[in-house]
């Protein structure tokens, strides 16, 4: 397996520490709002912040996934959720600091799992579902053990969205790293790049309270049984008797 370029830095490899650390307050304060015990929001946490990982490895092949091996990943995710259970009040109104590092975990997540899955020499549509599976399985798994809405549906900003150009992009930017033969830095700095877009995307459309456009706006429908398009012509019976009459046969 070929290494991904941002895990090959030790500084990103801190800021994914700090990701998971944040989806796990993220959703140990989900749990919290449902009133749930202390077992139920480590689990919230965990899942909330390796979900998408552990999603990603299993349809991947790579077993056991990362999600219950790293102890790194697994003592950070069940620390946030202890850290929470216990500064939940002060860390309800850290709402930008939240948004912020959400926004750069979510790019994050969404580049490292589609070049993961490209690691694993997958195709490029296939890599680029598993980025997004990355970015977004654990907060839809937090959302239904919850009997939420997930947040990919229900959040009008931009979210879904960003993740999945950074899976494209991510995509296209192995790719061109293999053409030019960049190498692992140069791959690093594209990689950079898609997770800095991703991350000003997020942030400007809840800043700015940006949503995609839904289903466009129609007040009646136009269907072939109201004659508007297809006219049939008027066939009476005695239509042909007619005709022959009219010239005097």
């Amino acid at each position: 397996m070929d290494q991904v370029a941002l895990e090959s830095n030790a500084v990103f490899m801190g800021i994914e520490y700090l990701a998971i650390f944040i989806c796990g307050l993220s959703g140990g304060l989900a749990a919290i709002r449902k009133h749930y015990d202390l077992f139920s929001i480590l689990v919230i946490a965990w899942v909330t912040a390796l979900g998408g990982g552990i999603t990603r490895d299993v349809l991947l092949g790579d077993l056991p996934p990362v999600g219950i091996t790293d102890k790194g990943f697994v003592l950070t995710a069940l620390f946030s959720g202890i850290i929470v259970a216990v500064a939940h009040p002060e860390i309800e109104h850290l709402k930008w600091s939240m948004i912020v590092t959400d926004a750069l975990s979510l790019g994050l997540f969404a580049v490292n799992g589609t070049a993961k899955a490209l690691a694993f020499h997958t195709s490029g549509m296939t890599a680029a579902f598993l980025g997004m599976f990355t970015a977004l399985a654990g907060g839809t798994i937090r959302d239904i053990l919850l009997n939420e809405v997930p947040s990919i549906l229900r959040d009008k900003h931009l979210y879904a969205v960003p993740s999945c150009v950074a899976c494209v992009l991510t995509v296209f930017a192995y790719r061109a790293s293999v053409y030019w033969n960049l190498g692992l830095n140069g791959e690093m700095v594209l990689d950079v790049a898609i997770v800095i877009l991703v991350f000003v995307l997020r942030v400007i459309s809840v800043k700015f309270n940006i949503t995609f456009p839904g289903a466009m706006e129609r007040r009646r429908a136009h269907l072939p049984s109201q004659g508007r398009y297809l006219k049939r012509p008027v066939i009476h019976p005695d239509s042909e008797k007619t005709v022959r009459n009219d010239d005097g046969e």
